[in-house]
Formats: C-alpha cells, structure tokens, sequence
C-alpha cells in the first residue's frame, strides 16, 4: 500500500494522496477536469441525496436547464458578464459551421433562468418561484485540485423569485441555515455565516452571504455561498408580475449554490495521517465487517457468522461491506482507516465462540476506540455509535476551529494571526482594504460574521470608526 504523505509535512500532496489511495478520482485527458470514481461519486450522492431532501423540506422543486446560453444572455447584465467573462468557454462552431451567435458552456444559470421566468411569472399568484438545478458546470480553469479547483464541476444552484426584497432577502438567508445546518448535521463540519464583503460579492449581486469552514491546514474555504440579486436580473430580462393592485412590478430574484468542493472540505476537516475519516451520515459504507482465521476450519465457522451478521445489518438499512478478500487483516484493516469507514467490525475464531464482536471506531484510534460487544442487539448499537461518531468528529473540528481564530485589534496582530490560523478583526468593508490585505499579506475577507457581538472599533488598516469585524484568512 502507498505511503499517505503526513499532513504536517505537506498538506496539499497529503490531500492529493488521500483522494488517489482512497481511489475517489483520478485526473481525465482534458486538462483541468477530473474522472471521479465509484467511492467518489458515492460519498457526492449521499451528501447530494441528504442536501437535497433538505431543499424540498422547503418547498422547493428540481428542474433541467441548458447546458448552452447565448452569449448576449450574459451581456445583458454588465456586472455579470464582466465579472465571468475570464472563465467563460465559448462555442462558435456547431455541426461544422459557424454559429450566427457564440454559446457559452454555462459558468452558472442565472441568464436562462431569468429569460425563462420571465415567460412564465406573470401574476402576483406566480410567485415565489423556488426552483433548483443538479448539474454541472464549467468555468475554465488551468489549475486541478480534485472537487476544490476544477473546469467542469458538479453542485447544485437554486434560482427563486419573489414579490418583494424581504421575501427574497428571507430566501437567503434561510438557504444559507440550509447549507449550515446540512455542514453540521449531516458532515459534521462547522462554518461560520456571514456577509461577504463589496469586493467578494457574486457578479450581479446586491449581496452575497456565505459559510466559511476552516480546513485541517486552517485555511480557509468558502463552503457555499446565497445570493440577493436584487432586481439586476429581473429588470436584464424583464421578470415582471401584475400586482395585487393592479400595477405591473419587477421581481425579486435570488441565486445560491453549494458544489461538490464542500467532499473537498469533508476531506480536509475531518482526514488525518491515516486518510479519510468520514462522517456515518455520508460515508459510502458506514461499517465493514473483517473475519478474521487461521485456517479452513476457523473460516468457515467465522464466515457464516460474518455472513449472517452481514444480511441482518443490511436489512436494517445500514450501508455495510463484508470483506472477502484474499489479504491480511492488518492490511485490510489499514486499506479501510485509509477509506474513512466509520466503523469496522472484527469476526474471529473467539468472538463466534463468544457470540461476540470487536468493534473499532475510526475517529478513535487504537484502543480507545475499540470495544467488544455481543453480536445480538448489533443494529441498535451500531445506530448509537454513528450518532457518537457524528458528535464526536464535530467536536473536534469545532475545538480546533475556535482554537486558531484570534480577535484582534491592529494590522500586525492581524498580520501575525493570519500567519498560522484566522483572525477576527475590525475591518472596512471597502475594495481598497481587501486588495491591500490580498496583495501585503496574501489574506481575504472571508465574511463579515451575522453573529457578533455590537461594537465600535476601528479598521485595523484604515483606522477608521466600524461597527463590525470580518473573518480574515488565507483561503482555498
């Protein structure tokens, strides 16, 4: 087996390492895209699955959009296209001849969106559209960092309209709980909401929010952002509804999107020097069964042990793995803490004369994280040790975000904080402030926390009265 680099010794190569031992993804012909494999793709599915099931919890519904947009939707709104422009992959050439207009390859949706709402919203009754899209886009990218940097890359977007600013505005940041709560309750990953700065706004946007997590590196990532867009789009493509009063009004429109980055994010919170560690809600298999014998006589009564305790698990739905293969246990059992499989179960001669099973946790390592427990009652145990699991890798991501964030309160302790870890500082929300912190200390303005503590300070660059301090971090 492949040596994972240590996390210590090189983060990145250790992330790079860990998506190709644990055989996730692998890099495809075309430069900047990858192939994601079966263990991959299925881990993406459970968090999709679990996302998703959140999204209709709150009314809204899926839909199918284009993968091609002309190139004069994106033109009509300035900022948009200014700010995609750099990204865009453009088709001028279709069944061997020049297009009449190019089409771009969608860098996100909210053009054709917005020329489709405004055909069907026509009344206040219309309203609130919430829909949503699973797909994938591409926004041409030179660099691969497998699920953090890719061309083409998978996430949903949800697209909605409203009658007024405050129905959109609530769209927001009730999206914004969504994707916080799918982090904590589902991954087990902790994030902090708040607003992003002018500079980091969504081309088009009024206002951009987001949830920053901290990686294992303690940088930070933008784990998902939700979008007020005002009425820019609404008034680009004439999205418009007859009021209750009888006057022809603009809608109001909002964009928000969380993209298969957050598995990178998953990988990063949670892996340490012996690979992934996943969370049970969306790990691909949440328990593996290990027999463990000696000899044709040992494996046989340990076998059908193994085989029943493997039909009872998956009856009770639980995502279970019986390993047949033709190794060692220690290599298998390595090969699995390398996969992050949340809990491995161990058959051996003793445990069938037993009636007995060794169960290992693998946010736990070595003994602490072993315990034997009688085969009967298997399935109610192993819910009550998912749900400990869950707890317990948040717990640990938790301590060591609030370990590495510092308050500070002038631009050389924000300088000496940001060295190795985030700092919370007073800072303007002003362009000039961002480029200086990015282009000196090679730091962002990851947001501007909605839960903070009222105040009077002043800009550690600027010096100048604030009212609020931002989350200030080298960043994916």
């Amino acid at each position: 087996m492949a040596k994972i680099t240590p996390r210590s010794q090189d983060f990145s190569q250790w992330y790079l390492d860990v998506i190709r031992e644990a055989d996730m993804a692998d890099y495809a012909p075309v430069r900047g895209c990858i192939v994601v494999k079966p263990y991959g793709w299925a881990l993406y599915e459970n968090m999709r699955d679990l996302l998703d099931k959140r999204f209709k919890e709150t009314g809204h519904v899926n839909a199918a959009f284009p993968m091609f947009i002309p190139m004069s939707f994106l033109q009509k709104e300035a900022k948009h296209v200014e700010g995609f422009s750099p990204e865009l992959a453009v088709v001028t050439v279709g069944g061997g001849e020049i297009l009449e207009e190019p089409l771009v390859v969608r860098p996100t949706s909210e053009t054709i969106i917005g020329y489709m709402y405004a055909q069907w919203i026509k009344s206040y009754r219309d309203l609130p559209v919430l829909i949503n899209l699973w797909n994938s886009v591409v926004r041409w990218e030179k660099r691969t960092k497998p699920f953090l940097r890719t061309m083409e890359f998978y996430w949903q977007e949800g697209h909605t309209a409203h009658a007024t600013h405050e129905d959109a505005w609530a769209e927001v940041m009730r999206m914004l709980d969504v994707y916080h709560k799918h982090g904590v309750e589902d991954c087990a990953m902790p994030s902090i909401k708040g607003r992003k700065s002018i500079n980091e706004r969504f081309a088009g946007a009024v206002n951009t929010t987001s949830i920053e997590a901290m990686m294992g590196d303690k940088r930070a990532l933008q784990a998902a952002t939700s979008h007020d867009l005002g009425q820019n789009f609404a008034k680009a493509f004439e999205i418009k509804y007859l009021d209750r009063d009888n006057t022809e009004k603009y809608c109001w429109t909002t964009s928000w999107g969380l993209s298969w980055r957050f598995l990178g994010a998953l990988i990063m919170v949670h892996g340490d020097d012996q690979g992934l560690r996943l969370p049970p809600k969306v790990a691909p298999i949440q328990a593996v069964i290990v027999p463990i014998f000696k000899n044709d006589a040992e494996k046989s009564a340990v076998m059908a042990v193994c085989e029943r305790l493997f039909q009872t698990l998956k009856a009770a739905g639980i995502r279970v793995k019986l390993d047949e293969r033709e190794e060692t246990p220690g290599f298998k059992f390595n090969d699995w803490e390398m996969r992050g499989v949340p809990v491995r179960i161990e058959v051996g001669p003793k445990d069938v004369a037993n009636h007995s099973v060794a169960l290992a946790r693998r946010d736990m390592p070595g003994k602490a994280g072993k315990s034997f427990v009688p085969q009967d009652g298997l399935v109610e145990r192993l819910r009550a040790l998912f749900d400990d699991i869950h707890a317990s890798l948040y717990k640990q991501a938790e301590d060591f975000q609030r370990a590495n964030i510092r308050e500070v309160n002038t631009y050389e302790e924000l300088k000496e904080a940001t060295q190795d870890g985030w700092a919370l500082a007073p800072l303007a929300d002003d362009p000039a402030v961002d480029t200086r912190l990015k282009e000196e200390l090679q730091v962002t303005n990851r947001n501007f926390p909605f839960d903070q503590p009222e105040g009077d300070w002043k800009c550690v660059v600027t010096g100048r009265p604030v009212r609020e301090r931002a989350l200030v971090a080298k960043a994916y």
